[in-house]
This record gives C-alpha cells, sequence and structure tokens, in this order.
C-alpha cells in the first residue's frame, strides 16, 4: 500500500467523481483509477460502489476511509513538524473557529502574532461549534478557539482565555435606545433575530430568556451576524449579540445596550487534542494567545 494510492483514494471517497477527482490532483483519470483499482485488490474488498461516472462508498469503504483519513493526518503532522523544528517561527497555524470570532477577536490576536513572527502562515477553517470538538478528534486540525467553552469532554483540552459581555442591538429609535441599559425581560414582547438553530450562541440567547420568564418569538434566522445586525437596522427585530462582535461594525441605524437581570456572557477559549502535541509553531501560537488575551483583560479591567 502506498501513500499516493491512499490520496488518491482520499480525494475519490470526497470528491465521488473519478474525473473531479483526478483534475483536483492534477494527474490523469486513468492514473487515479488504475491506483484505486490496485488498493482494492491488496485489500481484497470493494470500496466503492460504481454508478455510472459516480462512485459511493461501500459501508467498508467509510470505515477505511474514516481510519486513513486519521492515518494521514498524522503522517502529514509528523512531516509538518520535522520541517519546522528548525524553523518554528516560519510554520504554518492551522486552526477553526465559529462565526462569532471571525471579524475581530481571531484577526486581532493573528495580527499581533504577526508582528512577533511575520513569516508565520496561517491556514484558516470556520466551523460551527460541535464540528470543531469533531474536528480536534479527529485529527483535522489541532487547534480550535470556540465560544461558549464547552464542559465535561474527556476527549479534548479546554484553556479559558476571557469571558465576553453579550450585549443587546436595537433598532437606533426603538423604545429602549435612550436606555443606559437594559432588563432582558424588556425585550419579551419584541420580535428577536436570531441564529438557527445549529449555532451554540443561539442558545445562550434562549437560556437567558427563559431564566426570565418569556421564550423569545423569533421573526427571522440568519447564518450571517451581518445580516443579522442588518435586520436590527431595518427596524425588523432585536437581537442579543457578543460585544466583541459590534467591535468595528456596529451599524449606524443600531444601539448596543448592556443587560441587566440577567448578566448574560460567554466564555470564550482554545481547544486542543488530548492524544497529538501541537506542531512547533501551533505551540508558539498557543501561547502568545494565552499571554495576549490576558493583557486585553488586564487592560479591561
Amino acid at each position: 500500500m502506498e501513500l499516493r494510492q491512499i490520496r488518491y483514494f482520499i480525494e475519490v471517497a470526497n470528491r465521488e467523481h473519478m474525473t473531479d477527482a483526478a483534475n483536483a490532483l492534477h494527474v490523469a483519470q486513468s492514473a487515479v483509477s488504475r491506483q484505486i483499482v490496485n488498493l482494492e485488490e491488496e485489500l481484497g474488498v470493494d470500496l466503492f460502489i460504481r454508478e455510472g461516472r459516480n462512485l459511493k462508498l461501500t459501508p467498508i469503504g467509510r470505515t477505511f476511509l474514516e481510519r486513513i483519513t486519521h492515518a494521514v493526518n498524522v503522517i502529514d503532522g509528523a512531516t509538518q513538524e520535522v520541517s519546522e523544528y528548525l524553523e518554528p517561527e516560519k510554520g504554518t497555524v492551522r486552526i477553526a473557529y465559529p462565526i462569532s470570532l471571525a471579524a475581530h477577536t481571531l484577526p486581532r490576536a493573528i495580527s499581533s502574532f504577526r508582528m512577533r513572527y511575520p513569516d508565520a502562515k496561517f491556514q484558516l477553517m470556520q466551523r460551527l461549534n460541535k464540528d470543531l470538538i469533531t474536528g480536534i478528534v479527529k485529527g483535522d486540525f489541532n487547534m480550535a478557539m470556540i465560544g461558549p467553552l464547552p464542559k465535561d469532554d474527556r476527549r479534548i483540552q479546554t484553556r479559558a482565555l476571557f469571558t465576553e459581555k453579550v450585549v443587546a442591538l436595537l433598532p437606533r429609535h426603538h423604545r429602549l435606545a435612550d436606555r443606559e441599559d437594559i432588563r432582558l425581560r424588556d425585550l419579551k414582547d419584541e420580535p428577536f433575530v436570531l441564529l438557527p438553530e445549529p449555532f451554540e450562541f443561539r442558545q445562550i440567547v434562549l437560556d437567558a430568556c427563559k431564566e426570565v420568564g418569556f421564550t423569545p418569538y423569533i421573526a427571522f434566522e440568519g447564518d450571517d451576524i451581518d445580516a443579522l445586525k442588518g435586520l436590527v437596522a431595518a427596524g425588523l427585530g432585536v437581537t442579543l449579540m457578543p460585544e466583541v462582535t459590534l467591535m468595528d461594525s456596529l451599524f449606524l441605524s443600531t444601539v448596543k445596550k448592556p443587560i441587566t437581570d440577567p448578566n448574560v456572557t460567554r466564555t470564550v477559549g482554545v481547544l486542543t487534542p488530548v492524544d497529538r502535541q501541537l506542531l512547533p509553531t501551533e505551540k508558539l501560537f498557543y501561547q502568545f494567545i494565552i499571554e495576549f488575551f490576558d493583557r486585553v483583560s488586564e487592560f479591561r479591567e
């Protein structure tokens, strides 16, 4: 079994099409097809069900894909670790993150890191919270920023970085817009605009509302933070957001207000594997962001 065969297999399995896989690999389709046949003959099983030009994994093919993908990630990680050993400040950090940390928190940390290590490179991947955890466990990446920080999951290591306030975002001409702060229950009769169900932050909002005795009427849902801000700016509803998402892009037709009763917060942290070492450049970034957010927290206080 050759590593080239394995890489061809993974590409075909992910694309479910021989020609598309060959194009992505920049090799002839016949070469990919031949390697897949050789691999199946060596293993003694059919990895794919052929449906014309399309291919579907057999049950044993799906199992093989899961196991071999993890193995290839380990090999690639080892190769990268060797190349970064002599010059970790010039390596690559692969890090995943949720949408709510994309606009301000992570870019700010990366910018500061690059001031210290200008030759470092980054591969950034946006994921849902559940996929951040799964990605760490499966070895798709070694580091993820996340909010809120998951609890009691032995498959991953967690490190809290900071706790941020959750604030209300209102249209500028809203009846509560002139108040210094608002109670959450003051919004119980308002239409809400929220992230859809797969997003963890949605549950933070629902739990906070439940704590003060109401279930919000959700008039609009959207998986883009700026789109939600736009809906609020158009007067179509109100929402709650992590304050950090409003640092650099508060729409002119909206106002943010601190929330009292209850005090709604979200803990943001970083995830790493329990069974794998971080690569050298990743270790540099991991230590850096811990120090970076410690300094930011001290400054805020």
